[in-house]
């Protein structure tokens, strides 16, 4: 079964960083974009914080332009977002997506997403 598993996240204080960690397990030929999305209380959906292509592509929503990186490990099917200089407004779950999941006996793809973790930033 292929599925997202994230790590990171917490408690963090104002002006400091995080860093999110997101690895796809299972049998896994090919993944389209790896990214990030995230979701403030009283949001109805996920907003995009970054993705990355598997060519290396970056792009970034507005509140992550210069203060968060996102890296990828094809090899390892894992997607890294390096958060710095974090801000209240921050604080929110954060979701692993990954577009066009192929896995190693089918010919089709999907759409992955873990499970959120969450980031809160104190002031």
């Amino acid at each position: 079964q292929v599925q997202l598993v994230e790590s990171g996240g917490g408690l963090i204080q104002a002006g400091g960083s995080v860093k999110l960690v997101c690895t796809a397990s299972g049998n896994i030929r090919s993944i389209s974009g790896m990214g990030w999305y995230r979701q403030e209380s009283g949001q109805q959906r996920p907003r995009l914080v970054a993705i990355i292509s598997s060519g290396g592509y970056e792009n970034y929503g507005d509140s992550a332009k210069g203060r968060f990186k996102i890296s990828r490990d094809n090899t390892m099917n894992m997607v890294t977002l390096q958060m710095d200089s974090l801000e209240p407004e921050d604080t929110a779950t954060y979701y692993c997506n990954a577009k066009n999941v192929v896995e190693v006996s089918k010919d089709y793809g999907m759409e992955l997403w873990g499970k959120g973790t969450l980031v809160t930033v104190s002031s």
